[in-house]
């Protein structure tokens, strides 16, 4: 097992509009890619986020060698209760998860 952040070459996250956000996976190789989309179960990233299933995006793109999921934020952009105006905090997450 090792964590994502340890074996891509970075996670980023950040605001896909005011009520999306968005967490890029940059694989850097194929063969990461490869690992990180047969490893990263869909599900087990929407119960990191604390979103259902059916609400998160999953795009594998091979000719970047990028993963990204896209959810709704639990709250808009830029009110009272946003913690993250510019959605950058999302990506430690995700980061730390481990995968096979």
């Amino acid at each position: 097992m090792a964590e994502i952040g340890a074996i891509v070459q970075k996670v980023r996250s950040k605001n896909a509009g005011p009520f999306w956000l968005t967490v890029d996976v940059f694989c850097g190789s194929a063969e990461v890619f490869a690992r990180v989309v047969s490893a990263l179960d869909t599900a087990r990233v929407a119960a990191l986020y604390g979103v259902s299933g059916a609400d998160i995006r999953r795009f594998d793109i091979a000719d970047l060698n990028v993963v990204k999921f896209s959810f709704p934020r639990p709250t808009v952009q830029g009110t009272a209760a946003d913690r993250d105006m510019h959605g950058a905090a999302w990506a430690v997450l995700l980061e730390e998860m481990e995968i096979a």
